[in-house]
């Protein structure tokens, strides 16, 4: 299991969290999302054969959200 803290932008409220918690706990191999609206991130645990970083950085943008 590997775990990475995405830095995303534009979350500012619970729907922003729900909604990237969801869009990443939806991938396959993710096994974690938690965000941390004050800091603006997202710790993540994952299985790096079943996902790679660059899928979930898609789907966080597919939510209209950025990450820096």
């Amino acid at each position: 299991m590997a775990q990475t803290i995405l830095k995303v932008q534009g979350m500012t409220c619970g729907h922003c969290k729900a909604s990237v918690e969801g869009a990443l706990l939806e991938l396959a191999g993710v096994s974690k999302a938690e965000v941390n609206l004050e800091e603006g991130t997202v710790d993540v645990s994952y299985d790096e054969t079943d996902v790679s970083i660059e899928a979930m950085h898609e789907a966080v943008e597919e939510q209209g959200y950025d990450i820096a």
